[in-house]
């Protein structure tokens, strides 16, 4: 139980022998790359035997177990554990203290330090998730054994800080100010957090909740971004949040403050710890116009992670294989929330955009895993993070709330939030609350939908007589057979059979067995089509009849609700995926519906797709063919100033992506001497993008246009974006000094390397990157240990992504049989980023010049 990470066995003995924990703990940062720091750990302890505290910083000295020295400490602690003799515990309260060194650097560290270049200050903030708590300070780091925290942080004179609890004082000490901050409500060791530098920040008093006092408001920002910062609207925006959330939750906000930090170099989009939530700065303060889509993405990361407050804070899951109860409810009371408060915004469209998609193409692999993922270790944590928690699990509840009816959804997780306040629970005590609200038995449900990996397919057949429907199966089978297993899912739907001249029919349909016949729909007149998902009720991927494929091939953009345009949309995206429905004959149908569709998500979208059958599903003739018609259709489309700014530059960034010929880079050369490209402001971000592709196409003028804007943006974002186009040098040289780089290089930001995957591994250098293809799958321990929660996935996604063709399958195939003592969440994860390569090569395959094109 001493070995690396923190077992479950380990974890179970501790929250059976534990009880009442407290820690006090007194650190001590400046700029330098070391924190030094003594914590005093308290606990009850209700059974005999040694507890083991959790640490791997650089160092521990000074122990002393209830008052007594603890000269043993060193030899006590195997830079994994410590183990406190039993011997030296009492049955009731204990006292451990322990002085101890942590380190502080921009990447691998729990306290990340990123340097302003534009000003020179430093800013430091912890990241703690999922398991580095006990890299930062020698603790339980298990999230079912919550602690109030008592923080005191000694700092430069000139800094400010931050922590989950509201500051209560400062006092000078020499050149150093130390701030001492209110002890905590119960929390999960991942929770912790502190930031300190000279942040600016603004604050405002807001109620929370129509029946609570109100509670300070603050925005953090750095200095030299505070002018662009939109101070009041984001204020306002977690506000909103906290308040809706406070009136449906029925709890108002249990935390005495709420302050929101705005991180330089976050590696993802928000961190919820609880009164001091850190969101991605790049992702919240824009260099350029915004479009529709980032304004709607913003608001859902702020009302995810305020989401968070009561599901993941307030109540926490008992261990990481429920990390779905908080990711999940928080994507998915985030779309509720945009709902309400922002009717116009057509929300569960973009929940719908945003998530299924993602969430389809994960678990139809042979690589998904059930919702629950059983977790042995916590150093195998970051492996759960992914699409099946944060897209999947807010879909299957989605579903749930359609089952139960909405009266019942809420009460039951009100009820559940009550009987866990500042405690842990798990998704059977979440099903029994919601069941027994709702009258109904969800034991069965649960396990299908929680235990159960995969998910299903459901196809539509259509029998049509004389105008009118004789039969309407749905028939349901499992993406992955030999994953999931025989038997259907439980699944309620609404069936639409749409009319173009009449008002469609709505029909409320569970789905028992692999075949369910719709007895409603028989005797109607013949619908121009059928759609078994209407509303998005249901998880499953739904495969259209030919007949409804016909209609919506000449029709779909007669479709007027933009929320079902969307979805038969992605249901005919779907027959492609599945090699029954010719790419080129998609590409066809998104290049005539593009000039009229004004549906900024809807459009966006379609260019996507587009992308994707011109470099990922064509071979070169007709990839040639197709970029001979969509290029100036996305360049006419991206000068259009009758459509919406983020219609527009969706088609000017695929203008950009696409461009191959000498002319088009040309062109983009040229844009790059002006400030407007076709027609639209010319900005850094848009600027880089086409510095990078012009790098990666070796256009004549690459390298002194990347030494140009690298002096024009001189920014600390300006040379993130150097380093990305950089990376996309088609260069064997560069390539392998970059490669090792990343690696070898610790000052080297994990976001800057998260950033320049994508660059390095383009698709159209796969033979030169083809290279890295099992050096990098040779590498996944070790990411595995020293990166954050998602990285492995973006690595894995970059370099099965670059590769596009039956050797490269071949070789990873060849790979997992060779490393069958792989662990096997990593073995998954391979398995579902080699799923889009396997779907291009058989796409491909069916595709190809003179095949059949069904």
């Amino acid at each position: 139980m001493t070995g690396p990470g923190v077992s479950a066995a380990l974890a179970r003995l501790r929250a059976a022998q534990l009880t009442d924990v407290a820690y006090d703990l007194a650190l001590a940062v400046s700029a330098g790359d070391t924190a030094t720091g003594r914590v005093t750990v308290s606990f009850t302890q209700r059974s005999p035997g040694d507890v083991v505290l959790d640490f791997r910083g650089l160092s521990v000295s000074d122990g002393r177990i209830n008052g007594t020295a603890w000269p043993e400490i060193v030899t006590a602690w195997n830079r994994h554990h410590l183990v406190i003799p039993a011997a030296r515990l009492r049955r009731g309260r204990n006292a451990v203290e322990v002085a101890f060194e942590t380190p502080v650097a921009q990447a691998g560290a729990s306290i990340i330090r990123n340097r302003d270049v534009t000003d020179g200050n430093v800013y430091l903030y912890t990241l703690l998730v999922p398991s580095d708590a006990n890299l930062l300070f020698p603790c339980f780091d298990q999230p079912d054994l919550k602690a109030k925290v008592s923080l005191t942080l000694t700092t430069p004179s000139t800094w400010r800080a931050l922590a989950n609890g509201a500051e209560i004082g400062t006092d000078t000490v020499g050149p150093s100010v130390r701030h001492r901050f209110r002890e905590t409500e119960r929390l999960s060791t991942y929770l912790i957090a502190f930031a300190a530098g000279p942040w600016a920040s603004v604050t405002r008093t807001v109620a929370t909740s129509t029946s609570a006092a109100p509670v300070p408001v603050s925005l953090w920002m750095r200095q030299s971004r505070r002018a662009e910062a939109e101070s009041d609207t984001l204020i306002e925006m977690n506000a909103r949040a906290l308040r809706w959330l406070g009136d449906w939750f029925g709890i108002p906000y249990a935390f005495h403050k709420f302050d929101a930090l705005l991180a330089p170099a976050f590696p993802f989009g928000g961190m919820e710890h609880p009164g001091a939530v850190f969101y991605n700065e790049e992702s919240f303060i824009y260099r350029e116009r915004a479009t529709v889509s980032q304004l709607l993405g913003r608001q859902a990361t702020t009302f995810h992670e305020v989401a968070h407050q009561w599901f993941g804070d307030y109540l926490t899951m008992r261990w990481f294989d429920d990390l779905w109860l908080k990711e999940g409810f928080a994507t998915y009371m985030a779309a509720r929330m945009q709902a309400d408060l922002e009717p116009a915004s057509n929300a569960w469209k973009t929940f719908y955009l945003r998530n299924k998609p993602v969430a389809y193409a994960t678990d139809a692999t042979a690589g998904t895993t059930p919702i629950w993922q059983q977790l042995g270790n916590l150093d195998q944590a970051k492996s759960n993070y992914g699409p099946i928690v944060y897209n999947k699990a807010p879909g299957v509840l989605k579903q749930l709330e359609y089952l139960v009816g909405a009266a019942a959804f809420q009460r039951g997780v009100q009820d559940f939030l009550r009987g866990h306040a500042y405690g842990n629970g798990t998704w059977r005590e979440l099903l029994a609350s919601v069941g027994q609200a709702a009258h109904r038995d969800l034991t069965a449900w649960g396990q299908a939908w929680m235990l159960r990996p995969g998910m299903p397919l459901v196809e539509q057949r259509l029998t049509v007589r004389n105008g009118v429907v004789q039969r309407l199966a749905l028939v349901q089978r499992a993406a992955q057979p030999a994953l999931s297993g025989r038997g259907a899912w439980p699944l309620k739907v609404q069936v639409l059979l749409y009319y173009a001249n009449q008002q469609p029919v709505r029909l409320p349909v569970e789905l028992r067995g692999d075949t369910t016949i719709v007895a409603a729909a028989a005797g109607r007149p013949a619908p121009d089509f059928v759609f078994a998902n209407d509303g998005d009720y249901g998880y499953a991927i739904v495969l259209p009849d030919s007949m409804s494929v016909q209609w919506l091939e000449q029709h779909i953009t007669d479709v007027d609700d933009d929320f079902l345009r969307a979805m038969v949309w992605g249901a005919l995206w779907d027959l492609v995926r599945e090699a029954r429905l010719s790419p080129t004959r998609y590409a066809e149908m998104v290049l005539r519906a593009l000039p009229t569709e004004r549906d900024e998500q809807i459009s966006g979208t379609l260019v996507g797709r587009l992308v994707t059958v011109i470099g990922r599903y064509s071979d070169d003739a007709t990839r040639e063919a197709l970029l001979a018609r969509a290029e100036p259709l996305l360049l006419a489309g991206a000068a259009d100033s009758a459509r919406s700014y983020g219609q527009r530059k969706t088609q000017l960034d695929a203008v950009i992506g696409l461009a191959r010929s000498s002319a088009s880079l040309q062109r983009l050369d040229r844009w790059l001497d002006g400030d407007t490209a076709a027609g639209l402001a010319l900005r850094p971000p848009t600027r880089w993008s086409i510095v990078t592709r012009l790098v990666a196409r070796t256009a004549p003028t690459a390298a002194a246009r990347l030494a140009a804007e690298a002096r024009r943006d001189s920014t600390s974002e300006g040379q993130r974006q150097a380093f990305v186009a950089d990376a996309a040098r088609p260069d064997s040289a560069h390539k392998r000094a970059l490669f090792t780089r990343w690696f070898a290089d610790a000052s080297l930001n994990e976001e800057w390397v998260t950033s320049s995957l994508r660059s390095f591994h383009d698709l159209d250098q796969s033979a030169l990157t083809s290279a890295y293809l099992v050096p990098a799958l040779d590498t996944l321990p070790w990411i595995q240990q020293n990166r954050r929660i998602f990285f492995l996935g973006s690595w894995l996604g970059a370099t099965i992504g670059g590769q596009g063709d039956a050797e490269a399958l071949l070789r990873i195939d060849r790979w997992l049989a060779a490393h069958g003592a792989l662990p096997p969440d990593l073995q998954q994860k391979i398995r579902q980023s080699r799923d889009e390569l396997e779907r291009t090569v058989r796409i491909r395959q069916v595709f190809a010049a003179g095949a059949a094109r069904p």
